[in-house]
């Protein structure tokens, strides 16, 4: 699926293309990697190249003019299990963008279209999307483009926690803390360069999803991943695409931003009072 790239290129706007993993090049994949490198710490490209031929495919991010590749997330399509029965999810591996397409929404109209036609595969189920985060700006994709998420900052969905802890058992047990919610896969992971997207107190001040992110995952720059999970139904596209359709600002929005505000405030106070 490739976006109009005509009204891209008018507009001067980078465009998307999903290709299957078996249709890139080496060419491509290198091109990849070269991006990849230049943001993650300890990577190699053997590594690389072996978790990419174990996904289903890549949404690639091209620039308009040159068809130069600036970005790129992966996915791969496999069910999971949860009380015996089982459940069609797509899971997002590496994703990277260049810091000067940053804010550029070629990515999540890629995956709109890709999520669309995979729902209609699945018409009369729910479909999932699971994703592991070691930077705020992968969360960040699931908090403000999906309704029914978690781990929420409102706490809501409280029933996808039992999914999402079950696909990491099913797929990652070796790395997984229930207790935290959390994938450690060791010292020889690809962290995030401690000056891609930092998290400073003004970051933490202006967004609260991002202060959020820090707060269930406090050892992201050690690379430390937060297990995520995406449900969508038909309700939920729809109201995706009314979302974008309008804008206003919704009241609740910001009421429940003040009740993450205050709710960390409370727990601030109570770990200051067990100090004392």
């Amino acid at each position: 699926m490739i976006e109009f790239k005509l009204v891209r290129l008018l507009k001067n706007e980078p465009y998307s293309a999903y290709k299957k993993c078996s249709q890139v090049t080496v060419q491509e994949l290198k091109c990849m990697y070269g991006i990849y490198q230049k943001y993650y710490a300890n990577t190699r490209y053997e590594i690389f190249e072996r978790d990419f031929l174990e996904k289903t495919g890549v949404f690639l991010i091209l620039e308009p003019k040159n068809k130069q590749i600036v970005g790129f997330s992966t996915v791969m399509e496999r069910d999971f299990v949860v009380n015996g029965k089982a459940h069609h999810a797509f899971f997002s591996g590496d994703t990277i963008i260049e810091k000067e397409y940053w804010g550029n929404r070629a990515l999540t109209r890629a995956m709109f279209r890709y999520i669309v036609s995979f729902k209609i595969r699945y018409p009369l189920k729910p479909i999932y999307w699971i994703l592991i985060s070691k930077g705020f700006k992968t969360y960040l994709l699931l908090a403000n483009n999906f309704y029914s998420y978690y781990p929420h900052y409102n706490e809501k969905h409280p029933h996808l926690k039992d999914f999402v802890e079950s696909y990491c058992h099913q797929y990652f047990s070796e790395y997984y803390e229930k207790s935290t919610g959390l994938l450690n896969f060791g010292d020889d992971y690809q962290p995030l360069k401690a000056d891609v997207a930092p998290i400073t107190d003004d970051v933490r001040e202006k967004n609260f999803k991002i202060a959020f992110f820090e707060d269930k995952n406090p050892t992201w720059v050690d690379g430390t991943e937060l297990a995520c999970i995406g449900e969508l139904r038909w309700s939920d596209l729809y109201r995706y695409v009314n979302r974008f359709l309008s804008k206003n600002t919704s009241e609740s929005k910001y009421d429940s931003k003040n009740r993450y505000k205050n709710r960390a405030l409370q727990i601030a106070s109570d770990s200051n009072s067990k100090v004392a």
